[in-house]
């Protein structure tokens, strides 16, 4: 039994680790040191060899996920910026900074939600039950914890909890309840949810005593009791184990935790599939609810295809020789790009090596030394490991009807080129279109259409994103590919938002540490069934807002090319090429700054 104990520990506390590192999105983070970087408390978020019951093991995944949590969604500058002066102030301005994260993160991932929400029952559960007169009896600490797990968490409170909270209840209703709404909404953004909170509990009536000491002094105590209370669960555990350490090696998870091997994997699978979906999870939140005013009427008849299932081999061919002709004199300009290129991106060479070394391979450039002299050492070499970051670039090219003849010719142009040269500098390169399936709506207004035409429906239309080059897939295997961009009837209409929230959750997942988007375009997103009965700023509205959180709060650099069209209004790095024959000066004179380093709020 101890065996068996000790190894699902151990796989336990990998999938803990693993699912922190995915939930923060910080996939290297120092597993010695990962417990300073989650949180300033002293909570170790994974011993697990005092795992004794099930509450511990509740416990340990809730404290896990809110560290994780805390380090994705809460910046400490804008946290110590917003911090009120009064020392019981800062102690409730902290909790109250607790749960917005925590909030956040039940919502961005169920499993963490419902980790979180068993380990506050658990806590009120076993919430003291010592006689209760008046508020001198209870920290006003535990009490705003409990309005706040009410209020913002939607937690019931049990007898003992609610009578708790019953004794400050009308203090914290006069002073937030007004505001709750203000919150809620700015959830998000923590330097507005910070600075109303700080506001509110710097001028409720109950912090307006001149007697600063003695506040002071409660706070303390305040704290302390806190602090007991938080740690009553491992004090629970650890007297347990002392009273009975001889039948714990027998029993030890056998009460309410039984460790039989259903239950093993079952309690193995929620952590596993928790860190095999979040990476998705924690995207689509991010997106889907940056703008909650944009809506879909139906994904049903959307497609994501690969670009070689469109077309029959011999017309494939017969579009690729077409943009053959079209690449003659370019073979000057892709040497020329890729050397620029190549000093600026910080992407892996190929190899390097060190010389005239006492071992290792040996270097037959110097035998020759030998046959001179053969009193001469032997010369060795190494390949040496550089410090460069592993880069991806993904083409993201509109294929709408606006972009027809020369406009998509110049895209399938860059596609090509950028293809060819960003491989030579060892940067893998995924291409990547979006246009529509049919004109009109197609069989999104069709449906549309059936259901009485409700108002206001969103999105119309059936997407249809092609994947033209995987970024594993080298650019000889798929240069036929690209050619299909030429194929009449392939262009109709153009939904940005979408694609780009597309081409940023395949980039997200990528290992690579660079990671880098240009979206090719002739100007704004245009669907015809979506904008007769949506706003007309609609679509604009969306991929302005998509555009603007990958620049501002994503790891993914965003760039564009504008085709005949000035996109700078949606992007902040954007240049534009005018024609075929400006291709060249406009990408070797432009082209290499945008990938110069970061510059970028965070």
């Amino acid at each position: 039994m101890s065996n068996k104990e000790d190894n699902f520990k151990e796989q336990f506390k990998k999938a803990l680790i693993s699912t922190a590192k995915v939930i923060s999105e910080d996939y290297k983070l120092d597993i010695n040191k990962i417990d300073k970087d989650l949180n300033s408390k002293k909570v170790n978020f994974f011993d697990v060899t005092n795992l004794s019951n099930k509450n511990d093991f509740i416990r340990l995944r809730a404290e896990s996920d809110s560290g994780a949590i805390k380090k994705k969604f809460s910046n400490k500058k804008l946290f110590d910026k917003n911090s009120p002066n009064n020392l019981t102030c800062k102690s409730l301005y902290n909790i109250a900074e607790k749960v917005r994260y925590e909030v956040l993160g039940g919502k961005m991932l169920k499993g963490v939600g419902k980790n979180l929400n068993e380990n506050y029952n658990q806590k009120i559960t076993l919430t003291r039950k010592d006689q209760l007169r008046n508020k001198e009896d209870v920290p006003i600490t535990e009490a705003f914890e409990l309005y706040m797990l009410k209020k913002f968490l939607k937690l019931e409170l049990n007898a003992v909890s609610s009578k708790m909270l019953g004794f400050w209840e009308k203090d914290f209703t006069s002073s937030i309840d007004k505001h709750l709404d203000y919150l809620n909404k700015n959830l998000e953004d923590q330097n507005k949810y910070g600075l109303k909170f700080s506001e509110i509990l710097e001028n409720m009536e109950v912090f307006n005593s001149n007697n600063d000491k003695n506040n002071e002094d409660d706070d303390k105590k305040d704290n302390e009791q806190e602090d007991k209370l938080e740690n009553n669960d491992d004090n629970q555990s650890d007297d347990k184990k002392d009273k009975n350490k001889q039948d714990e090696t027998q029993t030890s998870l056998d009460v309410g935790f039984d460790l039989s091997d259903q239950q093993i994997s079952e309690q193995l699978e929620d952590s596993e599939s928790l860190k095999e979906s979040a990476e998705n999870v924690i995207q689509k939140t991010n997106l889907n609810n940056l703008d909650q005013d944009y809506k879909v009427f139906t994904t049903e008849f959307d497609e994501i295809i690969k670009a070689e299932t469109l077309e029959d081999t011999k017309e494939i061919q017969k579009l690729r020789k077409n943009l053959d002709q079209q690449l003659i004199g370019f073979q000057d300009l892709i040497t020329k790009l890729a050397n620029k290129l190549q000093r600026q991106l910080l992407a892996k060479q190929n190899r390097a090596w060190e010389f005239d070394l006492e071992e290792g391979l040996l270097d037959s450039s110097k035998l020759t030394r030998i046959i001179m002299d053969p009193y001469n050492s032997l010369s060795f070499m190494k390949e040496k490991d550089l410090d460069f970051k592993d880069t991806i670039v993904t083409l993201l090219i509109d294929n709408s009807g606006s972009m027809r003849g020369r406009p998509i010719t110049i895209a399938a142009l860059c596609a090509d080129i950028l293809s060819r040269t960003l491989e030579r500098c060892s940067v893998k390169v995924e291409v990547l279109g979006f246009t529509t399936k049919n004109w009109k709506g197609g069989k999104s207004r069709d449906a549309w259409t059936k259901t009485d035409k409700p108002k206001n429906p969103g999105r119309l239309n059936d997407l249809r994103h092609i994947i033209y080059k995987g970024a594993d897939t080298h650019w000889r295997q798929a240069k036929n590919n690209i050619g299909l961009m030429l194929k009449e009837g392939l262009l109709k209409e153009n939904i940005d938002g979408e694609a780009i929230s597309w081409a940023y959750n395949r980039i997200k997942k990528r290992k690579e540490e660079r990671k880098i988007l240009m979206v090719i375009s002739d100007g704004a997103p245009v669907d015809d069934s979506t904008l007769s009965v949506n706003s007309g700023d609609f679509l604009e509205k969306h991929l302005k807002k998509m555009v603007k959180f990958i620049e501002t709060k994503s790891d993914v650099e965003i760039l564009a090319i504008g085709i005949g069209h000035d996109v700078s209004r949606y992007y902040d790095k954007a240049i534009k090429i005018t024609d075929v024959h400006d291709l060249g000066d406009v990408m070797i004179s432009q082209l290499s700054g945008l990938f110069e380093n970061k510059n970028k709020l965070h």
